[in-house]
């Protein structure tokens, strides 16, 4: 497996767009000079996920994942770096150059990956199989021929066909390198009681289900046997790649198409995605058979908050499904209901109306979840059973309090009460009562979600002081007591790292800018300062690598750099020259040197802080990627009113005394460590040795009082 070269990664860093790339899977909407959206790695009614396009970053404030272009696509669609890069560079239409893999590097592939291209390697199996062998285009391709599918839907939804053969998919596979483990992983074969492979899907035609990005995680194969011992449907079972609860078939067809229309509609099997699509309503996905779940609502709420279910006329299927509404509600989704004439199902009518014809049955026939739930279960009740009536209201009621929406929420308890003829008072202290009892029920699921979800930067060393008295120990770790300090340092290094911090001046006179992360290196090396943190070195080690490759990239922006001052200065010329008097043209000319020059370092500054966001951002370790992300992104902008009549001094520009601050603060911290350590040691000490002792801590507290004065009286490290 080839490795792309530098050339072609710094190419796609620079033309990637992290809010083209989120808005392939998140609907984002504009908030000042950022975009948000429904977070896409865990299921929230509420936007906390931010994407800055200044910055090229993407951050949930409330999971914390998110990361560059690179990283969103490979914490999202669980890609390798290299996948990532070329998933990017496929959208960008980037030409990939690439040099072989060293024996380290290949056995360093991921199991995922190799599940992800064996997959592929049997949807190209199976799609040629359909098309160019006899047994294909007899059983397979006349199948879909007598279903009404075109070649445009096929070709779309990549249909395919698996040979009756035993051993054919397998066989080709095990000739091109794949393993037999892999091809059980899979789920492409299975084995015998004595261990032999055999093809799963034998003689049946294939639906590939793809994730949003287009990789293909799983296959779904009908028979085209009548006989009632053969399963009519046989899937994929869940592995690394696939999990059912969190496809949806069709998606990655329907996607754009769900935002465009703002609606998704909800079908259930494979041809019904297809036939409906083949007519020109696009905007439909399918639970492929499950009951619908909340991974699936997830994926839904990304694109639109407006779902339509589609039902035939199955009275106990319905029922079956109505828990499915419930769910739909909870997550603040907008419900419309359709129910098809008899007989019919979303395939068959498809077929057999116009997409005019269709689209008008839809704004005829779509009507809310309390008529319909109501229509459907009033229908079985005997006339005038007083028990039967609370037992729908009780139920409808149910189904009202698990929205979101206190308005929406009042609404339908006002149509339930006149629907049902009831007292709408009754109805909503109903509802009351089954919202309290959501509450409840959800407070214990989210403190677990929570627990889970903390970070490691947000660990505090009073957790890790109450863990050690827990286990009987009397002081913290190292790493979880120098965590806070060290974390402040890196931060500043992820951040501005390559920001001037002072100038040097060398043997010959010349000047060179003394970037933070020079600063931070040297102190380090002077002190003999090893970082404890491991995540929190990597990044350190990853900071100094991006900082080494800025000056190949230094002399771009700076040429860029020039060109915006030469504009500037071109565009004053005119407004320079109308001054008047030889002393006001002259202090033009140097109020517009000095904006002139200020705009350059601004611009400069800017850059570098970009590239070393992207770069950071985009490293292949998640530790890197996760941190810098954290590092980078703002929860909160100071307001305007703060800064409308006064100038508040930004990080950046106190970056002087930040940065000593910062260090010096881990060195204060690393001292008080080890004054700690030798105050346990001095019970164990007697005679010369604790006097000994009792001297190197006076030495240590000395420094400790040298620094904290350098600091100043008051200090306040962080904790």
């Amino acid at each position: 497996m080839p490795l792309i070269d530098q050339e072609t990664v710094r190419k796609i860093l620079d033309t990637a767009d992290i809010v083209e790339v989120v808005s392939d899977f998140v609907k984002l909407r504009r908030s000042g000079a950022n975009y948000i959206g429904l977070c896409p790695f865990h299921n929230e009614r509420t936007p906390s996920f931010s994407v800055s396009k200044a910055r090229g970053i993407c951050k949930c404030f409330s999971c914390g994942k998110g990361g560059s272009p690179v990283g969103f696509i490979m914490e999202h669609e669980q890609l390798s770096y290299a996948e990532a890069l070329k998933w990017l560079a496929n959208k960008y239409n980037i030409e990939i150059k690439e040099r072989e893999l060293t024996p380290e590097e290949r056995a360093a592939s991921t199991e995922r990956e190799s599940m992800l291209a064996l997959n592929e390697f049997a949807l190209n199996f199976f799609e040629r199989t359909l098309t160019d062998s006899d047994e294909g285009r007899a059983v397979g391709m006349s199948y879909f021929r007598n279903r009404g599918l075109t070649d445009a839907a096929i070709k779309r939804f990549r249909l395919g066909f698996a040979p009756e053969q035993r051993d054919a998919l397998s066989s080709e596979a095990l000739a091109k390198g794949y393993s037999e483990k892999l091809l059980a992983d899979t789920g492409l074969c299975s084995r015998t009681d004595r261990g032999t492979l055999y093809d799963r899907f034998r003689g049946r035609v294939m639906f590939p289900v793809f994730t949003l990005s287009g990789k293909v995680v799983a296959f779904g194969g009908r028979t085209l046997k009548t006989s009632k011992e053969v399963a009519k449907y046989v899937n994929s079972p869940e592995s690394v790649i696939y999990h059912k609860s969190n496809e949806l078939y069709g998606l990655y067809q329907a996607k754009r198409e769900i935002v465009k229309k703002n609606k998704c509609i909800l079908v259930e099997g494979y041809m019904d995605v297809i036939s409906m699509s083949q007519r020109g309503v696009e905007n439909v996905v399918a639970s492929s058979g499950t009951s619908l779940t909340e991974g699936q609502i997830a994926l839904i709420h990304r694109f639109t908050p407006n779902v339509t279910v589609i039902y035939d006329s199955d009275a106990a299927g319905i029922k079956a499904s109505l828990r499915g509404i419930d769910m739909l509600l909870a997550q603040g989704m907008n419900i419309k209901v359709m129910l098809l004439p008899e007989g019919d199902d979303p395939d068959s009518f498809a077929k057999s109306h116009s997409l005019e014809e269709i689209e008008e049955y839809f704004r005829q026939h779509e009507t809310d979840f309390i008529r319909f739930k109501t229509r459907i279960l009033l229908n079985d009740l005997a006339d005038n059973d007083p028990v039967a009536r609370a037992g729908v209201i009780n139920s409808i009621a149910r189904s009202i309090s698990v929205i979101p929406d206190r308005v929406i929420r009042s609404e339908y308890i006002k149509e339930c009460s006149r629907l049902m003829a009831t007292d709408e008072e009754i109805v909503t202290l109903q509802v009351a009562k089954y919202a309290n009892e959501n509450a409840a029920g959800r407070k214990s699921v989210t403190d677990r979600r929570e627990a889970a979800a903390e970070q490691p930067e947000a660990e505090t060393v009073r957790d890790a002081t109450v863990a050690t008295r827990a286990s009987g120990r009397s002081s913290v770790d190292k790493s979880a007591y120098l965590r806070p300090s060290e974390l402040e340092v890196v931060r500043l290094m992820a951040r501005y790292g390559l920001l001037a911090v002072a100038e040097t001046v060398n043997a010959d006179g010349e000047t060179a800018d003394y970037s933070v992360t020079d600063y931070v290196v040297n102190e380090f090396a002077d002190d003999e300062i090893r970082l404890t943190n491991h995540d929190l070195e990597k990044v350190y080690m990853a900071v100094q690598a991006a900082a080494a490759n800025w000056g190949g990239e230094l002399p771009a922006i700076e040429l860029r750099a020039d060109e915006m001052c030469a504009q500037m200065r071109a565009e004053a010329h005119d407004s320079i020259a109308a001054a008047g008097t030889m002393d006001a043209i002259r202090r033009k000319e140097e109020e517009l040197e000095e904006a002139v020059a200020e705009a350059r370092k601004r611009f400069i500054c800017d850059a570098a802080e970009r590239y070393l966001t992207a770069t950071l951002g985009a490293d292949p370790d998640p530790d890197v990627r996760r941190l810098a992300t954290s590092f980078a992104s703002e929860k909160y902008v100071l307001s305007k009113i703060h800064t409308k009549n006064a100038h508040i001094p930004t990080e950046r520009e106190m970056l002087i005394q930040r940065a000593p601050r910062a260090v010096n603060g881990l060195k204060i911290a690393t001292l008080q460590w080890r004054e700690k350590e030798m105050r346990a040691r001095l019970a164990s000490l007697s005679g010369q040795e604790a006097a000994d002792a009792l001297a190197r801590l006076q030495e240590i507290r000395a420094v400790i009082s040298s620094l904290a004065r350098y600091l100043g009286e008051r200090i306040v490290l962080p904790r």
